[in-house]
């Protein structure tokens, strides 16, 4: 150890013992020594800091907490101190500094007095990003009410974006991607046309349901079904489970007879949708069972040159249906197109079944001849089972 770490280890201590017995003004002096010199100390600043602030020197506390970031930018606990020293002043940059801070929370367990000032700092986080969202709200309030249901829903998100209450998702196919093609969670019905006439047919697509479950040789199988020694990663747990079945009606191009014959009216209204159609790849459509319970973990889709459609047929309480940053909850009859592509997940927290009929559909941003290249290359690629539900 050299002398002049000894040397600071000494001033520190002394000022460490100062500080003890009361005697802050002693330990003040002693820490303004230490920083002097080694001022990559970031312990001794916010010692220094603490010090100040005891003394009611607010000024020369934020400078001490100052000197703790020159010597490292993203330390979490100096970038607190100085949030709450901001709160001090009155500064209107305090909320924004509370922010920053809690960005940099390590994910170990604190201790009890830390993790109080973290309370009180998510506390005056959220004051501050509540008063700048009613803030930003009331000042777009003209444009969103002009706006159609759907632009003013991208406007919410856009300020959500903005005040860091939601992120941007993308598009991440795991297979396909096509250039170019707008990027929505949930896609605008409007776009749709035949979602009225699909939504009409609710009741006879659950009565569907309900005799393709009663058929003695129907097929219920498990959704996701990879063979042994594939890794699984964040479907280890539903591998082979009963936790998500499927009654499959069109597979990956083929029509599943064994549930189909027993669902006129399901496939009628299927036949009348755009759906995709490529050899050993596409359309798929499956009334999909949720248990009490389950969760499926959040995951992308295979190509962002089809979107899938959801109409829910029985749902109970608890169900909830996350696409990116939104959150919906699924009612019966009520159909919704989502990219599938971007990260989504589902859970059904109830203590009864859950059942879906999901389907695939192009993306309506594709043209005709789009369509075509689509289907020549996943077809000439050999996409077998790749763009499956």
């Amino acid at each position: 150890m050299t002398g002049e770490a000894r040397s600071i280890q000494t001033i520190v201590a002394e000022a460490d013992r100062c500080a003890t017995r009361g005697d802050v003004a002693a330990a003040r002096l002693l820490l303004d020594e230490a920083v002097k010199l080694k001022p990559d100390d970031v312990d001794s600043w916010l010692k220094l800091a603490s010090m100040c602030r005891a003394a009611g020197d607010i000024e020369a506390a934020m400078r001490a907490a100052s000197g703790a970031l020159n010597a490292e930018p993203l330390h979490f606990v100096a970038l607190l101190l100085r949030a709450s020293l901001l709160e001090r002043q009155g500064s209107s940059e305090a909320g924004e500094a509370y922010g920053r801070a809690l960005a940099q929370r390590p994910d170990a367990a604190l201790p009890p007095q830390l993790a109080a000032m973290v309370g009180r700092a998510t506390e005056r986080y959220r004051t501050h990003i509540a008063r700048n969202e009613a803030h930003l709200a009331a000042a777009m309030t003209d444009a969103e009410q002009a706006a159609s249901p759907d632009e003013a829903a991208r406007m919410k998100r856009f300020r959500t974006n903005t005040l860091r209450l939601t992120r941007a998702y993308h598009a991440e196919p795991t297979h396909y991607h096509y250039p170019g093609l707008s990027e929505r969670e949930f896609h605008d019905r409007t776009l749709f046309a035949w979602l009225p006439q699909l939504e009409a047919a609710t009741d006879a697509i659950a009565a569907d349901f309900e005799r393709v479950m009663s058929a003695e040789r129907a097929e219920l199988v498990p959704y996701i079904q990879y063979p042994d020694g594939v890794p699984l990663r964040q479907w280890k747990a539903l591998n082979h489970s009963s936790e998500w079945t499927a009654i499959h009606l069109l597979q990956n191009g083929r029509r599943i007879d064994a549930n189909a014959r027993h669902c006129e009216a399901t496939m009628a209204v299927l036949s009348t949708i755009p759906q995709p159609r490529i050899p050993n790849c596409s359309p798929n459509a499956m009334f999909s069972l949720l248990a009490p319970g389950a969760h499926i973990p959040p995951h992308h889709g295979v190509a962002n040159t089809r979107l899938v459609c959801h109409l829910p047929l029985i749902v109970p309480d608890g169900c909830s249906f996350r696409v990116g940053a939104e959150t919906r909850c699924w009612r019966r009859g009520e159909a919704f197109v989502f990219d599938d592509t971007i990260e989504h997940e589902a859970a059904n927290e109830s203590g009864m079944l859950r059942v879906v009929l999901i389907f695939d559909l192009w993306h309506p941003g594709l043209a005709p001849i789009e369509r075509e290249a689509v289907t020549i290359l996943m077809t000439t690629h050999g996409a077998g089972g790749d763009g499956a539900l």
